[in-house]
């Protein structure tokens, strides 16, 4: 197979093994105005990792809207409780799902432990600094900005006190959040909300059902496996280095 000639593209066109909708449309804050987030994941085949030139990390496009992952840089990031990652995982749009997409989602609950509270309130920390410069400077925060903050740090409190991760925010939070995005909520209100969400998923820390560490063998064994059934699936014809390959691949029953 001609590895030089495949491009970012073609990687996520024939390679992508997850893909799901994202931004408001998963959130269940859509409207009319709304784009189409689409994320995914793509497995680079196992080749190409053995080159100098490694395959790409991620992808932007090829549609508009749309970006992908490494399958390995996925886990990577998911394993760091990165929000963005963890929401994509959890998302109830999902477009496209393979065999190894499938082991991906099964694996959800490995990705999770309570390190998603430093990240999740690290970024929603940064996200309100810069709402809050806005007001100073203009008077009043991107209003939109400051729905989807609310809406993360109340993912936040929520996971934290039932272990799980819900992405659609429901009926009853979809009204309040979206007068939020139309500017009907002043911002000392808003401002308000979200120093209580955050409170609240301090609070849930302590006793959260979430362990305290990610379940990293689960996902290295899943890593593994995936690599090998690639390097398999696209192995060369047979040659002088065959057998050592073969023992290395296959070791015989009975060797360490």
């Amino acid at each position: 197979m001609p590895w030089d000639d495949i491009t970012p593209e073609a990687l996520v066109r024939d390679h992508t093994v997850y893909s799901c909708v994202m931004g408001s449309r998963a959130f269940g804050l859509a409207t009319e105005d709304s784009d189409t987030d689409r994320r995914g994941v793509f497995l680079a085949p196992t080749p190409l990792q053995w080159r100098f030139a490694k395959p790409p990390t991620h992808v932007e496009g090829p549609r508009d809207e749309q970006f992908s992952w490494e399958l390995e840089r996925f886990c990577e990031l998911a394993l760091r409780g990165n929000p963005n990652i963890l929401e994509c995982l959890h998302s109830p749009l999902v477009e496209h799902l393979d065999d190894t997409g499938r082991e991906l989602l099964a694996l959800r609950g490995a990705f999770l432990s309570r390190h998603v509270y430093e990240t999740f309130t690290r970024y929603a920390l940064s996200q309100r600094r810069k709402l809050e410069a806005d007001v100073r400077q203009q008077g009043a925060p991107r209003w939109k900005h400051a729905m989807h903050l609310l809406r993360l740090l109340g993912s936040c409190r929520d996971l934290l006190r039932t272990g799980e991760l819900a992405v659609d925010v429901g009926a009853a939070a979809r009204d309040r959040l979206l007068a939020v995005k139309r500017g009907e909520v002043p911002w000392p209100q808003a401002e308000s909300w979200m120093t209580r969400l955050a409170s609240e998923a301090e609070a849930a820390l302590p006793e959260s059902p979430l362990p305290a560490e990610p379940d990293r063998a689960r996902v290295e064994d899943f890593l593994f496996r995936v690599r090998l059934r690639s390097a398999l699936a696209h192995a060369p014809e047979p040659g002088p280095h065959d057998e050592v390959v073969q023992r290395v691949v296959r070791p015989r029953r009975g060797v360490g």
